[in-house]
């Protein structure tokens, strides 16, 4: 089968590699549809990631296809169904998971290799993760399940109540798949990112206002003047950039959640004003990955098609043209790309 090899920084490499057999619990998937992601984009420009992969790996983490084949004591699953593969599954007798944290399962079964052909799903992720898909959702959307779980996790951990005023900084994927998340809370959303044609795709998702950050010379400034000089009730950070996390926490009003949900590269630091956090009582909020409860809700939130979330794929490609699209994603060209496996 083709597939997709991460080597190092920006070294990503098509292969032909046996495809898959499934062993005890497993099944494979022909992949029907993998979407890009910002996280992959990171990944790929970085060279690796602290907790997902190791080198040299399979690649893509976001995927919908059909099962192919099903190892022994699989119960539940026929070939042929449709199906998305989350791409991890939380242990579920850690100590973390013990207390329902399960994003933070020190024993997390990831699983990479979308970008391909076929994908062999560990156990693990057939026990928990792997979700059918219904018959009227296109394989494209139904791939977005993963993000959109993250995303769905990181709004609930937001303490975001009805009629708040939001500021949501960063117009990727994620950000845009937050900000209808956070519509749909009830929040009244500041989108501020560096595309205005992404920007319009927040509009349509029901944000409030949009602002080009290349034509905000303060971004704290701006949403104090849109709180009566207060400041967001509720900042999210979907840059994975410390100087915006910094800006994210300079925009919250006194009391405010502080969602600092992008990942930063390894080692990096921020400053944090300490009479800022001590006598405004801010909430600084990490948030990591997603857990079983969301995938579902991500992915009936998909099949409801209450949210636009076909504007966020800019556009289907053959695998072989991997490499081209994420130099369009390096230099922000599309939003997600569906690649398509069976197109030659």
């Amino acid at each position: 089968m083709l597939a997709a090899l991460l080597y190092g920084q920006e070294d990503l490499r098509l292969e032909n590699l046996a495809e898959p057999s499934p062993s005890e619990g497993e099944v494979v998937i022909q992949v029907s549809v993998a979407t890009t992601c910002g996280t992959d984009l990171k990944v790929w420009r970085r060279g690796g990631h602290a907790k997902m992969l190791k080198l040299p790996t399979l690649f893509g983490h976001e995927a919908a296809g059909r099962i192919v084949a099903i190892g022994s004591d699989v119960i539940g699953w026929q070939i042929g169904d449709r199906v998305v593969a989350n791409n991890s599954a939380p242990c579920m007798t850690c100590f973390f998971c013990q207390k329902q944290e399960y994003s933070l399962c020190t024993d997390l079964s990831f699983n990479n290799g979308t970008f391909a052909e076929y994908l062999k799903v560990p156990a693990p992720i057939v026990q928990r993760n792997l979700l059918p898909i219904p018959d009227d959702l296109p394989d494209a959307i139904a791939a977005m399940t993963e993000p959109l779980a993250c995303v769905l996790h990181g709004a609930a951990r937001s303490n975001v109540k009805p009629g708040d005023r939001v500021a949501l900084l960063g117009d990727g994927a994620i950000g845009l798949m937050f900000a209808g998340a956070l519509v749909q809370q009830g929040a009244e959303v500041f989108l501020f990112g560096g595309s205005s044609a992404r920007l319009q795709v927040g509009e349509a998702f029901g944000v409030a206002r949009t602002f080009n950050h290349h034509q905000v010379t303060d971004i704290p400034t701006t949403v104090k003047s849109l709180t009566q000089g207060w400041g967001a009730d509720v900042v999210v950070e979907a840059t994975g950039s410390p100087a915006v996390w910094e800006t994210a926490i300079a925009s919250a009003r006194p009391g405010a959640t502080v969602n600092l949900f992008g990942g930063c590269p390894r080692d990096t630091t921020i400053t944090v004003s300490t009479e800022q956090l001590h006598y405004s009582e801010l909430t600084l909020k990490g948030v990591f990955h997603s857990t079983p409860q969301y995938v579902r809700e991500a992915l009936n939130l998909l099949a409801s098609r209450a949210l636009p979330f076909e504007l966020l794929i800019s556009d289907h490609q053959p695998l072989k043209q991997l490499e081209q699209v994420f130099q369009d994603m390096k230099s922000r060209k599309v939003i997600k790309v569906a690649m398509e496996p069976g197109i030659r």
